[in-house]
């Protein structure tokens, strides 16, 4: 292996939107910087990782540290007060004002980088650089023939409705199905599918929404598809037509790039950085978050459309020429290598 210049955090062992994003710049990245990660969760198995002992021992010559949360930035600060040479970076996606203590721990960094430009708005202390996450174009990709897909799929309806996070109101599943229970009744076409996991802590929260399904009669059209394994996810994308993002808030937001990678339209709340992706008409349509009526109006609009399809190459296009791992991983090097060069 060859002497790594590049320390990623990894310290959550659930899965998040933090560790995929992590996950699928690393092997652009490695190709660019030799790099091992601290912390093995989730990784792939020829991943190099190492120990906090083994980190404290890299003395030999300057390293980056890259940490994307608050426990990563104590490690880093701990190792170098422990006499380990590294300039530390923390990437900020957080769309509220930080704590006090996060304050704190930004100011000992060397670098902050940001994703979206509303993020950095919530920053006290500016990003150094901006940098867009990207996707794997080769893991999201466009079906040959979506009818098809969606068939595929097993669910009833002529087309598929998507929303993928976990089950939880901070995601918006509710103004999802509460927008869409009235248009559904009226119009047989779309099935609805979400897809995400439900921890106990909101399993009364699921079960509230499923009784309005079935007082609705929407029980096969609205359905809940659980947890799926992080291999089904793409063949999931590519079988929708549309994929709804509706959080009320959100650091980035991978899934509105996941699904226009895959040829869907999108409709998104005006939350992570989709704002930033999303043109209105082209892409699909964007909506103040938490607003019901305005979720409604926009979902009424997108199922009447006719160019779903066309918005879905748009999309496509529209991440192949902005929104790539190659650019992300490209930009963070290009940062990791101007932090090295300082003195």
């Amino acid at each position: 292996m060859n002497v790594p210049r590049l320390i990623l955090g990894n310290s959550n062992k659930r899965f998040s939107g933090v560790t995929s994003t992590m996950r699928q710049t690393l092997p652009a990245v490695q190709k660019r910087m030799p790099l091992v990660v601290l912390g093995k969760h989730h990784l792939d198995e020829d991943t190099p990782v190492v120990t906090f002992r083994e980190v404290i021992a890299l003395r030999d010559q300057t390293r980056i540290f890259h940490a994307r949360r608050n426990d990563e930035m104590m490690q880093a600060l701990a190792a170098r007060k422990l006499g380990a040479k590294l300039k530390i970076i923390f990437t900020s996606t957080a769309q509220r004002h930080h704590s006090h203590f996060t304050r704190w721990l930004m100011n000992q960094m060397d670098g902050i980088v940001t994703t979206c430009s509303a993020a950095n708005s919530y920053l006290k202390r500016p990003a150094d650089i901006i940098i867009p996450h990207g996707i794997d174009l080769a893991r999201y990709q466009p079906p040959s023939d979506k009818k098809r897909a969606w068939q595929a799929l097993g669910f009833p309806g002529d087309y598929g409705l998507g929303i993928f996070g976990r089950v939880r109101p901070s995601k918006g599943i509710d103004l999802l199905v509460e927008a869409a229970i009235p248009l559904l009744k009226k119009d047989p076409a779309p099935t609805i599918i979400i897809v995400g996991e439900t921890t106990p802590k909101f399993r009364d929260y699921q079960k509230q929404l499923q009784a309005k399904i079935e007082v609705a009669g929407l029980s096969t059209r609205i359905i809940f598809h659980g947890e799926r394994p992080q291999s089904e996810l793409p063949g999931l994308f590519q079988g929708m037509s549309l994929v709804a993002a509706l959080s009320r808030n959100e650091g980035f937001g991978l899934t509105v790039l996941e699904a226009m990678a895959s040829g869907c339209a999108v409709l998104a709340s005006h939350a992570g950085a989709w704002q930033d992706i999303i043109t209105e008409d082209l892409h699909g349509l964007t909506v103040p978050c938490g607003n019901l009526p305005a979720t409604q109006r926009a979902l009424d609009s997108l199922l009447r459309s006719t160019d779903l399809a066309g918005m879905g190459i748009a999309g496509r296009q529209e991440v192949e020429e902005h929104y790539t791992i190659q650019r992300e991983a490209a930009a963070l090097v290009d940062f990791y290598q101007e932090t090295l060069s300082r003195s």
